[in-house]
């Protein structure tokens, strides 16, 4: 007698069991297994076929397909096509000290060899007898001199033993415009060769850098071009590829955000104050600024740069004291420019030139005064 075997058929209810012997199950297995081929073979046609007509379809709605070549072409005046000419002139820094190590960037300014950086990204090693490593964007590593430094416009000229070096052609940063596109190169986080591009953000903002006994002011351009930590000292360039500054500083939120990255607020000191500061370097080794002649009460918080009100606050034979600024005078006006803090004040010296005569308005007793100034050298 044969053994019976119950199987439920899904789908249907208890009143429907079907009950199959053995010889049932083998053949619904074989018919099962045909109708999955046959399936399949219907499904790999119609994929076929499917295809087929698709294609058929693209080819009658009479696109006019346009020809591909088989190369990208870049213009020279492209992002690509600039990078591509600048980035042989831009080297990484590394510094190793007794505090540390550190990175930057930097870029030929001669054909002979010298580079100009910031002065914060050499300043331990050059005070601390370590030591600087410059390497060229074709991989080759040099050691490096310091040429001359100077902490107040935070810039430094380094030097290495190579020839016919391609030098970055210096533009004009008077002449740039809020709005004109830029482009950053150097090496951030180590990543040598890297570019980024965005604005000219605004112009002249007053940015401090460092501190202690190195802090430097900057007239600076802003940018929103992302720049981080390692791209310091590295070109700011325009689309003409002349260099109109050299990235210095960014922006950062509070430390309750953690963030230490680019938010794109990133600043440049203008490349013509760079390179009066880079020639003297050059030159003598050592670089000067214009002053004039006074001491500035950094605590005060009113409108205006305050004249402490201290002994020789107004040097003796100085600029100031010529043009009869006294102790406690408040400069509320640089060259028809409102001042509204000590370190705009100080920025705004800083952006002119030894030897140039400005005009101030300063409030007395409650009285404006219009007074004027010619700005010396300093004596560091």
């Amino acid at each position: 007698m044969s053994e019976h075997v119950t199987w439920w058929s899904a789908g249907q209810s208890d009143d429907h069991k079907r009950f199959t012997t053995p010889t049932d199950r083998k053949a619904r297995r074989i018919s099962t297994g045909v109708t999955v081929i046959i399936a399949l073979v219907v499904g790999l046609l119609g994929g076929v076929g499917g295809a087929y007509l698709a294609d058929r379809e693209l080819i009658s709605t009479n696109a006019n397909l346009v020809s591909v070549g088989s190369t990208v072409e870049r213009a020279p005046d492209s992002i690509a096509g600039i990078a591509q000419r600048v980035l042989p002139s831009v080297v990484s820094i590394a510094t190793t000290s007794r505090s540390g190590s550190g990175t930057g960037s930097g870029f030929f300014i001669r054909s002979d060899g010298f580079i100009l950086t910031n002065n914060h990204v050499i300043s331990d090693a050059a005070s601390g007898n370590g030591r600087i490593s410059v390497k060229l964007n074709n991989g080759k590593r040099f050691t490096a001199r310091v040429v001359g430094r100077n902490a107040s416009y935070d810039l430094a000229v380094l030097k290495i033993a190579v020839n016919s070096a391609p030098a970055l052609q210096f533009g004009d940063s008077d002449a740039i415009q809020v709005g004109d596109n830029v482009i950053a190169i150097g090496s951030p986080l180590g990543l040598s060769g890297t570019v980024t591009t965005g604005i000219i953000s605004a112009k002249n903002r007053a940015v401090t850098v460092g501190g202690d006994d190195e802090t430097s002011f900057i007239n600076a351009l802003q940018t929103d071009a992302a720049i981080n930590p390692g791209n310091s000292g590295g070109p700011l360039v325009d689309r003409s590829g002349a260099v109109v500054g050299v990235n210095s500083a960014i922006a950062t939120l509070g430390n309750s955000f953690s963030t230490s990255g680019s938010i794109g607020l990133g600043f440049a000191i203008p490349i013509n104050q760079a390179r009066k500061t880079a020639e003297q370097l050059i030159a003598t080794g050592r670089s000067v600024y214009p002053i004039m002649g006074v001491s500035i009460d950094s605590r005060f918080t009113g409108n205006g740069a305050l004249v402490a009100d201290q002994p020789d606050a107004v040097i003796a034979g100085g600029p100031a004291a010529k043009a009869g600024i006294r102790r406690g005078d408040v400069i509320v006006e640089f060259e028809g420019v409102e001042i509204t803090t000590s370190d705009e004040l100080i920025v705004a010296i800083r952006s002119r030139d030894v030897g140039d005569r400005v005009s101030l308005v300063i409030l007395r007793d409650g009285k404006r005064i219009t007074l004027s100034v010619t700005l010396a050298a300093s004596q560091n």
